[in-house]
C-alpha cells in the first residue's frame, strides 16, 4: 500500500510556514490539502443555518479562504491554530450575513438558543447566532481555552479526542471543559435574553 499520498498534521504546518514566508506554490498546495476538512467544517456550520441560506458549503469555504488567502492575514502557528482561525472566519461570515438579515427585519426578540444540547441538526435563527457569537466573545475574556473548545467542538465538529490532541490535554479534561463552557454560555444567553425582555 502506497502511503505517499497520505498527509499528516506536519504537512499542513510546513505548508503554512512556507506560504507565510512568501512561497506562492505552498498556498496552492495548502488549499488542496485542507479543502476537504474545510468542507466538513462548513457543512457542520451551515447545518445550523436556516433553509435557503444564500451561501452553500463550497461558497462558505471559498469566502473563508479568500479572507485567509494572503500570508499576512494568516497568522496561524500550525495546523490546529489554522483550523481554529478558519472556523472562526466561517462563523464570522455567517454572523455577518445574519446581522444583515436581522437589520432588514427591524425588530424581533432573540429567542433562547438551545446551546446546552449542541445539536447540529437544530438550526439557529439569525438572532440566536448573533447572541451566541457575542457570548463567545465574553467567554474568551473569562477563559480562552473554553472558547477554543467550543470552537473546535461546536463549530469545527472535532471529537473530544481530536481536541485533546490539539490542546495537549486529556479527553477527560476536554469533556469537563466542554460541560463548563456549555453551562457558562447557557447562563450568559439566558441572562442576555432576560435583559432584552426587560
Amino acid at each position: 500500500m502506497d502511503d505517499s499520498n497520505k498527509t499528516t498534521p506536519g504537512d499542513v504546518t510546513q505548508l503554512l510556514g512556507a506560504y507565510q514566508r512568501g512561497e506562492p506554490a505552498a498556498g496552492e498546495q495548502l488549499y488542496t490539502l485542507i479543502y476537504d476538512e474545510l468542507l466538513r467544517m462548513a457543512r457542520r456550520q451551515l447545518a445550523r443555518e436556516r433553509k435557503g441560506h444564500t451561501l452553500d458549503t463550497a461558497g462558505l469555504v471559498n469566502e473563508a479562504y479568500l479572507r485567509l488567502a494572503l500570508p499576512d492575514r494568516l497568522p496561524a502557528e500550525g495546523r490546529a491554530h489554522f483550523y481554529r482561525i478558519a472556523s472562526r472566519v466561517m462563523r464570522r461570515i455567517l454572523v455577518d450575513h445574519a446581522r444583515k438579515r436581522n437589520s432588514k427585519k427591524r425588530g424581533g426578540s432573540a429567542a433562547r438558543t438551545s446551546f446546552a444540547e449542541a445539536k447540529v441538526s437544530t438550526p439557529l435563527r439569525d438572532a440566536e447566532l448573533i447572541a451566541l457569537d457575542d457570548a463567545l466573545d465574553q467567554l474568551d475574556t473569562v477563559d480562552t481555552r473554553l472558547r477554543k473548545i467550543v470552537e473546535y467542538r461546536f463549530f469545527a465538529g472535532l471529537s473530544e479526542q481530536e481536541i485533546a490532541d490539539l490542546l495537549d490535554v486529556t479527553p477527560r479534561t476536554v469533556e469537563r471543559n466542554w460541560a463548563k463552557a456549555r453551562a457558562w454560555l447557557y447562563r450568559e444567553l439566558a441572562r442576555t435574553e432576560s435583559a432584552s425582555n426587560d
